[in-house]
């Protein structure tokens, strides 16, 4: 019997078809066990990927995205404000696929197709700001410049290490900036390279060694990043270690809270989930368990690999 009565899978139509055609070719037949109508629509642009998810979002039971980190992005944004909301499937079709890590899914496509047959669904918060909505993590600072710095040539050719290469040409540009953040009421001043507010803990395809984080708990993980040298990454190798006293790093300042402000001294761009979208100042907020997506795994999210 099927698992769900009506659903879409939608992916990006300007895929190249030699690219696309073996992704639905491993994951069409699998996904049609779970599904016992299952419409699949090829999007044309953000307008109509708009159309799609506001016309389907809520007369199916499973919304299935077949595409990476930005198309996931974009489906969200689209989906939030539904009053129902369908349950959400996640085929991993981009470069990184931060998020459809953070699902536990796996990076295989015929595999993750059984994960949604087989996954348990799994109540996971959303990030409110201005600027949308996001799952995975908002920042500004390095992450930012990061994100600018990748060449479009290079992710073609290289796929994730073209963020590495980004990441590695960003370091020495890491110009600090004063903030004033605000969490849960507690308020913090200094100097910083980056900030993070991570509600998943991938970010070009590496987990964050902070155990905290989790996407279900109804709190962010705000990372402030003092300085990019060797005692931080230091500090962030030891995060994982139990009974780390960080109140002792000198680089790195770690806070969970649900509401958070920030402002900083000249204007920073914000980095939602690898799309750039507005600047600062802004002001963050949780909203527990807005989604409903499959888990690769059963049960809670697996441990940090």
């Amino acid at each position: 019997m099927a698992r769900f009565e009506k659903g879409v899978l939608i992916y990006n139509g300007n895929e190249e078809a030699n690219e696309i055609d073996p992704q639905l070719s491993q994951t069409l037949p699998v996904i049609a066990q779970a599904v016992q109508q299952l419409t699949v629509i090829q999007t044309q642009s953000l307008d109509h990927l708009k159309e799609v998810c506001q016309s389907f979002g809520s007369e199916v039971d499973i919304f299935i995205i077949l595409g990476g980190d930005g198309t996931i992005h974009e489906c969200i944004n689209y989906l939030a404000e539904l009053e129902k909301r369908p349950v959400i499937g996640v085929l991993p079709g981009g470069t990184c696929n931060d998020f459809s890590r953070m699902l536990d899914m796996p990076q295989n496509l015929q595999q993750a197709a059984q994960a949604i047959v087989d996954g348990e669904e799994q109540q996971i918060d959303a990030g409110l700001t201005e600027n949308g909505y996001f799952m995975n993590f908002w920042g500004i600072g390095l992450v930012t410049k990061t994100s600018f710095n990748i060449d479009e040539n290079q992710k073609q050719r290289f796929g994730v290490l073209s963020y590495f290469i980004s990441a590695l040409k960003t370091v020495n540009q890491a110009d600090p900036f004063e903030f004033k953040i605000t969490v849960d009421g507690e308020t913090m001043e200094g100097e910083a390279v980056m900030v993070l507010v991570m509600n998943g803990r991938f970010i070009g395809t590496r987990p964050l060694p902070v155990q905290s984080i989790q996407s279900d708990d109804g709190q962010f993980d705000v990372l402030i990043v003092k300085n990019s040298n060797l005692t931080l990454f230091k500090e962030l190798m030891t995060m994982s270690q139990p009974g780390t006293d960080e109140s002792r790093f000198q680089e790195l300042h770690h806070k969970q809270g649900k509401k958070i402000r920030i402002e900083v001294d000249a204007v920073e761009d914000i980095d939602m989930d690898g799309e750039i979208k507005g600047n600062t100042p802004a002001e963050l907020e949780v909203l527990p368990g807005h989604f409903t997506f499959i888990n690769g795994q059963s049960g809670r999210f697996g441990p940090l690999k």
